[in-house]
C-alpha cells in the first residue's frame, strides 16, 4: 500500500495542504515566498503534487521542482521549516509517525531541488 492509501488518499490529502498552505502563509519567516502568489492555483498544484510524490495518481503535470523553484532563492532554513509544518500537519490529521517518517524522507530527497540560496 502506497504512503498515498495510507494516509486516506484524495481526501486527507487536500486537508493536509489547505491546513499547510494556512500555516505557511501565517509564518512570519516564510510568508514572503507566498506574497502575490495565487494560493488556490497553487493548492491544486501542491494536491497534485504531493498525491504523486506519496505513491497515488500521477496526476502531476506542473513544471519540474527545479524550474519551479529556480527564481525563488529559497534558502535550506525556509525548506526545513516548511517541511516542519507538513510534519505537524500531517500529524494533526491522524498520520502515524511511521508515515510522517517517509514522508519526511522523501522530501529530504527534493532538496536539491527546491533549495536555490546559499546562507553563510
Amino acid at each position: 500500500m502506497s504512503v498515498y492509501d495510507e494516509i486516506g488518499g484524495a481526501p486527507a490529502v487536500k486537508a493536509a495542504v489547505t491546513v499547510f498552505y494556512d500555516r505557511v502563509t501565517a509564518d512570519p519567516e516564510l510568508a514572503e515566498w507566498f506574497e502575490g502568489v495565487d494560493l488556490k492555483r497553487l493548492k491544486g498544484h501542491q494536491r497534485a503534487f504531493l498525491a504523486a510524490a506519496l505513491g497515488g495518481p500521477e496526476l502531476f503535470s506542473g513544471r519540474g521542482l527545479d524550474a519551479a523553484h529556480a527564481d525563488l532563492r529559497i534558502t535550506s532554513e525556509a525548506f526545513d521549516a516548511v517541511v516542519e509544518h507538513l510534519v505537524v500537519t500531517l500529524h494533526d490529521l491522524g498520520s502515524s509517525d511511521d508515515i510522517v517518517s517517509r514522508v519526511r524522507v522523501r522530501l529530504e530527497g527534493l532538496r536539491g531541488d527546491i533549495v536555490t540560496a546559499v546562507t553563510v
